[in-house]
């Protein structure tokens, strides 16, 4: 009896605390390895219940640049198929002109995150977004205080996620959250540029939030801080993390894929420009019974309208959905994409010409192929609905023939080839 009630508690307690796992590879410097983050990493996440395998490859002083230029850093991205790869650039360079980032440190960014997909797609890239200085850096009158570099390392990591379609760990917003309401915790070492144990502590409990998505509030281990600092620690890693997660592009493995396309019109037509993230197939439904593989389609509607259309973007990790609405203005003729609305009917010499609808139909023209203009009977015109005209030219010979159609919005002239074999 003892035995079957044992075994009950062990099975309901592993229903109702079923661990979370991951495997987070940290690719940094200096603010990496001082007070050893993985390792505290690690020790919070164990003692939230859940499971992470850790390593890094960190070098003082590394730049993205430095760490592209070390095979052993792409090494370390290749060893496994990583979770999650942190990528950690110098603490300043993120920070400088928007000129010499563009040019010395968002390439090799991305070609660091280029790689982590390379090795597995189901990967993510995470960047690690560091925070300004105590006071900041006096070299230059934009980062000279820590609110103004703070803010342009924040931009800076955003614009290079976006670029790598990556996410992003909000260390230097949960930073100044900290400084902000919690002043008396000083999160420097005595440089005023390295965390403290109190700084590394709050980058693992935001490392936590981004990484599993979930809060790091009442985490047991402390690291030797005592409690009352932890708890505001936790407290501001979880809301800066947990409140924007779209913010940071923090999503599960099954998300990695995220459907997103804009679109231009032209008359009819569409033009599709497709923004995905991290996806290899597309399906389109344009919601007119037509549909497309393409990357970027362009698709031409028969009648005015409003479509929703879908994109489903998939890569073997999962797949996402976007439906946009897209307006289609009242046509002319010259708007209509003829060569998709001429269709033959069963009997040899009937041409079924669709599109024209809310279109006043004046005049309707036939000529040969030498320009001659031929007779077209009213027996030979039928329009058995809004939409369309059916052409009637079997009694015509076998041949080429130019249909001109003329209406109050224009001229349009459609060519139609009868052959009876």
């Amino acid at each position: 009896m003892n035995k079957i009630a044992s075994l009950f508690i062990f099975l309901s307690t592993g229903l109702m605390y079923a661990q979370d796992s991951s495997s987070v590879l940290f690719i940094g410097n200096s603010y990496t390895y001082v007070n050893d983050l993985p390792t505290v990493f690690s020790n919070l996440t164990t003692s939230l219940g859940d499971e992470v395998t850790v390593d890094s490859k960190t070098n003082g002083g590394f730049t993205f640049q430095n760490h592209v230029n070390d095979p052993i850093t792409f090494s370390k991205i290749h060893s496994k198929p990583w979770d999650f790869v942190v990528i950690q650039g110098q603490s300043q360079e993120p920070s400088f002109e928007t000129s010499q980032v563009n040019i010395n440190t968002l390439p090799p960014a991305v070609q660091l995150a280029d790689s982590v997909y390379t090795n597995s797609s189901c990967s993510q890239s995470l960047y690690y977004m560091s925070w300004g200085r105590q006071v900041g850096d006096p070299q230059w009158d934009s980062i000279n205080t820590f609110d103004k570099m703070n803010g342009r390392l924040r931009n800076a990591y955003l614009r290079i996620t976006d670029s790598a379609q990556a996410s992003v760990a909000p260390v230097g917003v949960a930073w100044k959250y900290v400084r902000d309401t919690y002043p008396t915790i000083n999160l420097y070492a005595a440089d005023g540029s390295h965390p403290s144990l109190e700084g590394t502590y709050l980058a693992a409990c935001t490392f936590y939030a981004s990484v599993f998505r979930k809060s790091p509030v009442g985490a047991s281990y402390t690291a030797g801080l005592d409690l009352i600092t932890i708890n505001a620690l936790q407290n501001a890693a979880a809301i800066c993390v947990l409140d924007s997660l779209q913010t940071w592009h923090l999503r599960a493995k099954e998300e990695i894929s995220i459907a997103d396309f804009q679109y231009t019109v032209s008359g009819n037509s569409v033009q599709f420009l497709n923004d995905s993230w991290r996806s290899t197939n597309y399906e389109w439904n344009f919601d007119d019974g037509s549909t497309s593989y393409e990357i970027n389609p362009l698709h031409a509607y028969l009648t005015a309208g409003t479509y929703t259309v879908q994109l489903i973007s998939s890569n073997e990790c999962g797949d996402d959905t976007l439906s946009i609405e897209v307006v289609i203005g009242p046509l002319t003729v010259n708007d209509l994409n003829l060569t998709q609305i001429i269709k033959k009917t069963k009997a040899p010499g009937l041409f079924n010409i669709e599109g024209f609808e809310n279109l006043k139909l004046n005049d309707f023209t036939i000529y040969d192929i030498t320009g001659k203009e031929m007779k077209l009977a009213n027996s030979d015109l039928i329009q058995p609905d809004n939409n369309s005209i059916i052409i009637d030219l079997r009694e015509f010979q076998n041949g080429m023939y130019f249909l001109k159609i003329s209406t109050d919005s224009g001229e349009v002239t459609i060519d139609l080839l009868k052959l009876d074999f």
